[in-house]
This record gives structure tokens, sequence and C-alpha cells, in this order.
């Protein structure tokens, strides 16, 4: 017969200093239990522990006690009953704070859950985000004025649009004539109050456009990202209406429709391409350029008429003279 072997599996238990019972030195309430520092039980309500600790802290708050020596032992006692009331209030810091209790070998994931809470922010990110969006619409909103009101004031400064302006401005009464004299007002007021005419003028007749255009609501940033479903949703009803008709059932092209496959053959943006006149246009329709073919071809003629303008140029010329005696990555310095 057999003799019955025992075999025995010792299951290894790793031991360390700072750890006591599932309590770790240095996190929660250290090597002390939060619920026993309040004196309630882990199955009490979040009631019951807030009422546990206004109990705790009138006992133990430091102005309540006038000598020296106990209002050391109230300050020590009150710090430890806060800290428990802080972990304990909270639904989720309570609840890595009973699966530390729970799970006491899992020594480095409580290190982790830990640190985790208190380095994290305490803001929500959404506010962040929020903030974020406004600070940088109001950044861009009064940046873009700014280029408006430079590329007004360089304007001013143009005889063309400068004399047309002050013209206009003589018509409708809004600046006296500059020949007479006016009594009371001197030099400087004549000119102030001319160049905020001519301003005026200018801002309700131009068109400026580009990068330093008017600038409108819709173009700021928090505006866009609010209506950015509605252009989505613009878009794909477009391209689909794009391709049932000129994909699918092959209908021909409108001039709205030509204009737009000659600026993408182009490679222009909306305003680029608005900016062009309107004779080119028409001049681009009659080429048939939204035709890939003929565009190609027209571009390679273009190509080829802006590099003789340019032989023909006397000041590219010079340049590729320069070019050819002392290259591209020489420096010459004239001592004469």
């Amino acid at each position: 017969m057999r003799p019955l072997s025992l075999i025995i599996y010792i299951s290894p238990i790793f031991y360390f200093d700072n750890v006591v019972l599932g309590m770790i030195e240095g996190l929660y309430c250290g090597l002390e239990n939060c619920y026993d520092v309040l004196g309630v039980t882990r199955g009490v309500t979040k009631s019951e522990i807030s009422k546990a600790y206004r109990k705790l802290a009138k006992k133990y708050h430091p102005d309540l006690h006038r000598k020296p020596e106990d209002k050391i032992v109230a300050e020590t006692n009150f710090k430890k009953i806060a800290n428990a009331y802080e972990i304990l209030k909270e639904e989720e810091s309570r609840t890595d704070y009973d699966y530390m209790l729970d799970h006491p070998e899992e020594v480095y994931s409580h290190y982790y859950r830990y640190y985790r809470r208190r380095v994290a922010p305490k803001v929500d990110v959404r506010i962040v985000i929020i903030v974020t969006l406004i600070v940088i619409t109001v950044i861009q909103y009064f940046t873009s004025w700014q280029r408006y009101n430079t590329a007004l004031n360089y304007l001013m400064t143009l005889p063309k649009y400068r004399n047309k302006a002050i013209e206009i401005a003589l018509e409708q009464g809004l600046i006296d004539d500059p020949r007479r004299k006016v009594k009371g007002k001197s030099k400087i007021d004549v000119k102030e109050e001319t160049d905020r005419a001519i301003k005026s003028i200018l801002e309700s007749n131009l068109d400026i456009r580009g990068g330093y255009a008017k600038p409108e609501l819709t173009d700021l940033l928090i505006l866009q990202l609010i209506l950015l479903p509605c252009r989505a949703f613009k878009y794909f009803k477009w391209y689909t209406r794009w391709i049932w008709r000129f994909n699918i059932n092959h209908e021909e092209y409108g001039d709205e429709e030509k204009l737009y496959l000659i600026r993408k053959n182009m490679k222009l943006s909306i305003n680029q391409f608005d900016d062009l006149e309107e004779n080119d246009k028409q001049q681009f329709l009659k080429n048939e350029l939204w035709v890939k073919d003929k565009f190609e071809k027209w571009q390679k003629e273009k190509n080829e008429e802006v590099k003789k303008q340019m032989a023909e140029n006397a000041r590219f010329k010079a340049y590729r003279r320069y070019m050819k005696n002392h290259g591209p990555g020489r420096m010459v310095f004239d001592d004469s």
C-alpha cells in the first residue's frame, strides 16, 4: 500500500516595513484607519461621516484649548480628523481607500491611485476648454480689427483713394471746403475732422478682402465650431447633389459649377478667386478652363509667357548675371 503524500502549496507573501494590515505609511491616513480616526464603521453613510467629523472638530479645534501642550495635541488630532474626512467624504476617494483595505497586497497600485488623484487638476476639463476657446476668440477678434484699421489707415495715405474720399465728403457736406478758413477751428482740428470723414467713407465704400478684411462674427473660432455641424451637413448635401447631377445623370455644368471647377484647377481659395476681376473670370469661361486638359494647356502657355516677360525684364537680367558670376551662396563686399 502506497503512503499518502501531502503536498502543501505556500503562496509567497511580501512584507513591507511601511505596510500594516492594509494601511500604507504616507498614503491616506497612514498606518491608522480613517474610519477609526472618525470613530465610524465602513458601512456608515456620507451624512453620518459629516456628523462625526463636526463632533470631533468641535472637540479638537485648537482655538478651544488655551494651554500650549493641549493646543499642540489638539492641532495634531484636528489635522488627522480633517484628513480622514477629506478622504471619506468624496465617493471616489472613499472607493479607492476601501479598495486598499480589501486588497493590501496591491501596494504599487495603491500608490498610483492615491497620487493620481492628488496630482490631477481639480478644475473640470470642459471649463478649461471653453475658457481657452473664449480667450482665443477674443484675441482673434481684436487682432482682426487691428489689421482692418491698419489697411484703412494705409489706404488713407494713397492719393488715389484719399482725393476721391475728400470729393465724396465735400459733396455730402461731411467736411468744410479746405480752401476756406473756418473760425474757431485750428488746422489740427480740421485735419482730424477730415481724416475721420475719409476713414468713414473708405470703410463704407471699399470692399477689403483677404487677411485685412473687415471682421465678421461668423469668422470667429468659437462661432465656427458651433456652426461646424450645420456647415458639414450642407457640404454633404451639396456634394451628394453634385454626384447625382453630374456623375450619375451627366447633366451639363452651369456657370457657377464651371467657375467652381476652374477655382479647383487653379488651387485658389474662395477669397482669392473672388478677388479676381470679372473680366478674367469670363475669359476663363471662354477658354473652357474647367476642362482639365484645356486648363493644363492654358497654364503651360501662361508659364511660358511669364518666363518670356521675366527674360526681357532689366532687373531680372541683372539678377541672372549676378547669379551666374557669383553663385547663390557667395557673399561679396564692395571696397570701392
